[in-house]
C-alpha cells in the first residue's frame, strides 16, 4: 500500500540480531572455516551470555542443536575433475585398462574437424547427453591433433568442456585409444539411472 502523495513514509526500524543468533553464526563460520570479507556481526565484548533460566526438559535444547548440525552440513561436493589418460578413483583396473588400450569400442563417434569452438562445445554437450540418455557406455570424440606444441583449440578445450556440469556427473573416465593418437578421446559413461 502506497502512502498518500506528498507524505514520506516513516522509516522502517531495522531488525537487530540477537546474541544467540550471532553466537550461532560465529560457531558456524568457525566450523566451516570461512573467513568473512567484512564482519557483519561484531564479536561480543565478553564471553557469550547464558540465559538466566535453564529449560525444564532436554527437548528444548535438541532443536537448536539439530538446527546447528544441519547448518554445518555442506552441499554435496562435485566429483573431482577428470584428466585424459589418468585413471579415476572408483573404476576397476580391468575396465580402465580396456578403455585406455582401446579394447572398449565406442558405440558412437563425434568428429569435430572443421568446427568452431562454440559450435563444437554445443555439439559435444548434445552428443554426450544424448548418448547417456540412449544408454550408451562408450563414445568417442575426435578433435584432431591440431598444430603446435599444445595442439589445436578444440583439443585443448575438450577436457574443460567435459569437466563442466552437467557432463562431469555422467562421465566415468577419459582416455586416448592409443598413445600415439592424441586427437581422439574415448569416454566411458555412467549407466543411465532408471
Amino acid at each position: 500500500m502506497r502512502p498518500p502523495r506528498g507524505r514520506i513514509p516513516p522509516a522502517r526500524r531495522r531488525r537487530t540480531v540477537t546474541e544467540e543468533e550471532a553466537s550461532l553464526w560465529r560457531r558456524f563460520v568457525a566450523a566451516a572455516g570461512i573467513t568473512p570479507l567484512r564482519p557483519e556481526i561484531p564479536p561480543p565484548d565478553g564471553p557469550p551470555q547464558r540465559p538466566e533460566t535453564a529449560p525444564e526438559d532436554a527437548t528444548a535444547l535438541a532443536i537448536p542443536r539439530a538446527a546447528e548440525r544441519s547448518m554445518v552440513r555442506s552441499a554435496p561436493q562435485p566429483p573431482p575433475d577428470l584428466a585424459i589418460g589418468v585413471a579415476p578413483g572408483g573404476l576397476d583396473r580391468k575396465r580402465w585398462d580396456d578403455l585406455r588400450r582401446g579394447r572398449t569400442r565406442p558405440e558412437r563417434t563425434l568428429d569435430l574437424h572443421g568446427r568452431r569452438a562454440d559450435d563444437a562445445h554445443d555439439a559435444v554437450r548434445r552428443f554426450v547427453l544424448g548418448a547417456q540418455a540412449e544408454g550408451l557406455r562408450c563414445v568417442a570424440i575426435v578433435t584432431g591433433k591440431g598444430t603446435g606444441e599444445t595442439g589445436g583449440v578444440l583439443r585443448r578445450e575438450l577436457p574443460h568442456w567435459l569437466n563442466a556440469p552437467p557432463l562431469r556427473e555422467i562421465i566415468l573416465a577419459l582416455a586416448h585409444p592409443h598413445r600415439a593418437n592424441t586427437g581422439a578421446v574415448h569416454l566411458l559413461l555412467r549407466r543411465k539411472k532408471t
